[in-house]
C-alpha cells in the first residue's frame, strides 16, 4: 500500500513540476528578446535554451526527483520568480 500511494505522489509532483516547466519556458517564449538585458539577465536565447531543457526533462516521469529535474525545476522556479517580474514590470505585460 504504501508504494501504491508513494507512486501517486510522485506522479503528481511529476504533473505539477512539468506544468510549472512549461509554463516557464512558454512564457520566455513570448517575452521581448531585448528585456531580458535590459533587466540584466542575460540574453532570451539563454533562458529559451535553459526553460526548454527543463521541459524536456520534465517529460520524463522519471527524471522528476533525480538531479537534472530538480536542476530543471529551480531553473523554471528561478525564471518565473526572478527574471519574469522583472520583465513585466518594464513591459507592463
Amino acid at each position: 500500500m504504501f508504494g501504491a500511494v508513494q507512486g501517486l505522489v510522485i506522479y503528481a509532483l511529476w504533473i505539477v513540476l512539468l506544468i510549472v516547466k512549461g509554463a516557464a519556458f512558454i512564457d520566455c517564449v513570448r517575452r521581448p528578446p531585448e528585456a531580458f538585458p535590459a533587466v540584466g539577465r542575460k540574453s532570451k536565447v539563454l533562458w529559451l535554451v535553459l526553460t526548454g531543457l527543463a521541459a524536456l526533462v520534465g517529460l520524463l516521469p522519471g527524471m522528476t526527483l533525480e538531479l537534472f529535474g530538480i536542476a530543471g525545476t529551480v531553473i523554471a522556479l528561478v525564471y518565473l520568480f526572478d527574471v519574469r517580474p522583472k520583465i513585466v514590470e518594464i513591459t507592463q505585460r
